[in-house]
């Protein structure tokens, strides 16, 4: 079963197709971005569980790059130390670990003085309203991704996710609703462009780089899936794999059910000709297993069950009867 194969992002080798997505712990507890002792046994224990990319939850590269106050940061060397500890411990499972670089937008809500957005539009009535970036402002915010990209790289990170979904910086570009910008910048594709160019500077060119997109915004007068392709067209020899999620970007949630957003992932993989990876309540090996042998994907992002069970996929190698991925020290628990 290709699911359970090695095979390479770029040039990096992953011994399988399953992946550990970004999800917000909210675990920083003493507000200054910090990993601690949680986020060390949570990351490492899916290594254990044989998970074959981990991808760090939303990172802010600026303290107004957070979504909450608990949540972690790379904006100093101080983190980027600790979480190279991270790092090495899930490489002595034998994973690897990608870290995602956030910019939360107007959906910042840490105790900073100033929020930014493409626009000075609120995200609902119970938020604060942001302040409209100036061109000034959206250079330090490419530079202060271009920053943490280089401390992730100097953390032993074997890839990077730019955050380009669910109504954060990034994709708060995207969408009509959220950008009613008159300059160059009302193309999202034009930020991208300069984005990747300045980190592919720092970024070595053997790692990976992701993007994780919300392929809609899922508003009447917002953007579809195809809207998405065209935006990242011009980026797509940048990256290595587009990571496919839906929504977030206005309070307007989807109807939900098992793998609804494969779908997406599909459109995006068969029209730009990249390695896709499917995300989205996908809960039983046999789900993830269909995804990937009848190629609708290239990869399964695992989120709510990984949080579940650490070794959920475990328990699927012994449902495909493959025993013999087993870790030996856990082999004795499915005898």
């Amino acid at each position: 079963m290709k699911i359970y194969q090695s095979n390479n992002v770029g040039k990096l080798t992953l011994k399988n197709r399953v992946i550990m997505p970004p999800m917000c712990t909210y675990s920083s507890h003493n507000q200054d971005g910090m990993p601690n002792s949680f986020h060390y046994t949570h990351y490492v224990s899916r290594a254990i569980g044989q998970v074959g990319l981990i991808i760090v939850e939303a990172t802010g590269v600026v303290p107004e790059g957070r979504i909450t106050d608990h949540c972690l940061g790379i904006w100093n060397d101080q983190q980027m130390h600790a979480l190279e500890e991270i790092v090495k411990g899930v490489h002595r499972q034998g994973s690897k670990i990608a870290l995602q670089l956030n910019h939360a937008g107007r959906k910042c809500t840490a105790n900073v003085d100033t929020i930014y957005a493409p626009s000075a539009i609120a995200y609902d009535d119970q938020s604060r309203k942001p302040k409209a970036l100036t061109h000034n402002d959206i250079q330090d915010v490419i530079h202060a991704f271009v920053q943490a990209a280089k401390r992730a790289n100097q953390a032993g990170f074997d890839a990077i996710e730019i955050h380009m979904a669910h109504g954060y910086l990034l994709s708060e570009f995207m969408s009509p609703i959220t950008n009613k910008r008159d300059d160059k910048y009302k193309d999202a594709s034009v930020l991208f462009v300069e984005l990747l160019a300045e980190i592919k500077k720092v970024w070595p060119k053997q790692k990976p780089i992701i993007i994780r997109v919300s392929a809609t915004d899922y508003e009447e007068n917002g953007y579809d899936v195809y809207d998405t392709i065209s935006m990242i067209e011009p980026i797509l020899n940048d990256v290595d794999l587009i990571h496919v999620s839906s929504g977030g970007i206005t309070p307007k949630a989807p109807r939900a059910y098992p793998g609804y957003q494969v779908d997406f992932a599909t459109i995006i993989k068969e029209k730009t000709n990249k390695p896709v990876v499917a995300v989205g309540l996908i809960t039983s090996i046999e789900q993830a297993i269909d995804i990937v042998e009848n190629e609708r994907a290239d990869y399964v992002a695992i989120g709510r069950a990984l949080l579940r069970n650490p070794h959920w996929l475990l328990e699927g190698f012994v449902q495909s009867n493959r025993k013999d991925l087993i870790p030996k020290p856990y082999l004795r628990g499915y005898r």
